[in-house]
Parts: C-alpha cells; structure tokens; sequence
C-alpha cells in the first residue's frame, strides 16, 4: 500500500477514535495518524495519500483545527497525491447540515488531487448535506451519536474498497 497519512481534527474524541479504527483497519501505523493541528507542508509532502477526517459543529462549520489545517492544504503541491475524506456528524439533531465540513474539506482540495473514496447516500438520515454530489457522500460519513451500531460495518465496507485503491 502508498504510503498514507490520516489527518483528523476533533474536538469531543469522537472523530479521533473514527481516525484510529480506520487506521487499524487498513494497517496504518499509530505514528501515521496525526491531529489536524500538526499539519505542516513536509508532513504533506511524506504521504502518497492523504486521509482527511473532520466533525460538523455548529450550522454546517469546519472543526476547529481544520481552519488552519485547510490554509495550509491551499498552499500545498498535491499533484498525484491521492485524498479520501471521513467526517462524523449527528443526522438526528442537524439533519440540514450532516458532514457538511467533510464536504467543505473536499471542495478545497479537490480539483488539485484524486478523490477516492466516495459512500452511497442511501441508507443514512438526514435531508442535507454539503458532502453529497450526485448521491454520493464525497467520503465516509459516520453517525457515531444516532447510528453508532453501524459504524464498524461501514469503517470496514470502506477501508476494503480504500484497500483495492490503494494497491493500484
């Protein structure tokens, strides 16, 4: 597999425990999972792929540690660097805005890497998001507040697909 970063911003450790189930599934080494805020250029510049995982806050907000985090990804190289994203939200209590900042995050790098790793749409409860196109979630969407029993199912749907990816 390339070698790969994942990067999470968390506020409540919800998203950070998401970062380290997926990195357990796909192999990652803990010392290749960082928070959002030791972002740097050189960290960015050592990974092949990127994994981006961020919480929602507020009406549809970055966590706090991606507003910094995504500045820098604005003044990265990412040609051939290859991105997929996570977000964790709460379809129950902000159905208008789920993972809204997981779709922030994409709309920021995307046109500047290859994306992989979009979900279906179908199966979660919401009735908007700024991370779905063409009925797709541009990456994993996680409900561990509503739907946590089915967040394992589709860590592990997910990082076997990222797998076939990222062995090409």
């Amino acid at each position: 597999m390339k070698k790969t970063g994942i990067f999470y911003g968390s506020t409540t450790g919800t998203t950070e425990d998401v970062a380290g189930r997926i990195a357990a599934a796909l192999g990652i080494d803990s010392s290749d999972v960082h928070s959002a805020s030791e972002l740097s250029l050189t960290l960015i510049g050592d990974y092949d792929v990127l994994i981006l995982g961020t919480s929602t806050w507020g009406d549809g907000e970055l966590q706090d540690e991606w507003y910094d985090a995504l500045d820098m990804f604005r003044d990265a190289d990412l040609s051939g660097k290859t991105v997929a994203l996570f977000g964790c939200g709460d379809s129950c209590s902000y159905p208008d805005t789920f993972c809204d900042a997981m779709g922030i995050i994409h709309d920021a790098v995307c046109d500047r890497c290859t994306v992989v790793g979009s979900v279906p749409a179908d199966g979660y409860s919401y009735s908007s998001s700024k991370a779905v196109r063409d009925g797709r979630f541009v990456g994993l969407a996680i409900d561990e507040m509503n739907e946590s029993d089915r967040t394992d199912e589709r860590i592990a749907a997910w990082t076997e697909e990222l797998k076939t990816i990222l062995a090409e």
